[in-house]
């Protein structure tokens, strides 16, 4: 029984990373549902089938195939680690024209997809983290400019806006260096004028209660960084309060918003946290929890 395992486990290895043709997406099913529910030996070649494929250097080649074809949640996941594997570890590396034909599938898959879950975003993070401002000196511009082509898809840019905020202003992880975080934060606040706008737009205009509590939970992460105009010199405070403080899908996120507003130490402003925190107050006191 085990030299018929490995036969059939050398089978599938060459199979599946024969790149000269199409790949067996039935093949590719049966090894990821191995890895998932076979035990012992199975389950082991079964991996090792799956880490031969993943680090082979023309694996991204497939994922296209693999998102597109499988009807296998885990093989889909498994073609999104592909991925985030090359993007990781073979980036610096790659020319720069298949870098560009990375980054141009995975910003496709994301306004293909948009309209569904996916872990997409955090691969296009991953992407940017590489790739912006120097490679990709646009991105700020042309996410913004694909935001107001659809709620769905500005609710996915959502997500994406907000990791990249976490990634540049919260590199606790150690996987960027501060040289590097300084210089993506210059970027991104010489920038937030048409992110904040987008926040804006929605926030005063949009009837999609999931897209205005994706801006409420993307801006709360931008207040512990933005500029301080942008908090006490606009609308924000005020809309935050009046606006989304009383409705109770978006009454916690208004109030931890409110919260690290509060938290700002800055004396220019004082007039203001006073009115912030007597608005506020006064609002509350008219929820029924």
């Amino acid at each position: 029984m085990p030299a018929i395992m490995t036969m059939l486990a050398d089978h599938a290895a060459r199979q599946l990373l024969d790149f000269n043709q199409k790949l067996d997406i039935n093949l590719l099913d049966n090894v990821v549902n191995c890895l998932y529910h076979g035990e012992g030996a199975q389950q082991r070649m079964a991996q090792e089938v799956l880490t031969h494929l993943k680090e082979h250097p023309d694996a991204w080649t497939r994922v296209d195939t693999i998102l597109e074809f499988s009807q296998n949640m885990n093989t889909k996941y498994y073609g999104l680690q592909i991925l985030e594997n090359v993007i990781k570890t073979r980036w610096k590396i790659l020319p720069r024209n298949q870098c560009e034909g990375i980054k141009k599938y995975v910003v496709g898959l994301i306004i293909k997809t948009s309209s569904d879950p996916t872990c997409v975003e955090v691969i296009l993070n991953l992407i940017l983290k590489q790739e912006w401002p120097k490679h990709w000196p646009t991105f700020i511009s042309d996410i913004v400019g694909a935001s107001r082509t659809s709620e769905s898809l500005c609710q996915n840019n959502m997500v994406i806006l907000k990791l990249l905020s976490e990634e540049v202003f919260d590199f606790s992880s150690g996987q960027i260096t501060q040289v590097k975080a300084k210089h993506l934060k210059d970027s991104m606040c010489n920038e937030f004028s048409q992110i904040f706008q987008l926040c804006q737009f929605v926030m005063e205009n949009s009837q999609n209660a999931p897209l205005v509590h994706a801006t409420l939970e993307t801006l709360l992460r931008f207040l512990n960084w933005i500029p301080l105009g942008y908090i006490f010199e606009t609308k924000l405070i005020s809309t935050l309060i009046y606006k989304f403080l009383n409705v109770p899908m978006f009454r916690n996120v208004s109030l931890k918003c409110l919260t690290e507003i509060a938290g700002v130490s800055v004396s220019q402003y004082e007039e203001q946290f006073v009115t912030l925190f007597t608005l506020t107050m006064m609002q509350l006191k008219q929820v029924r929890f």
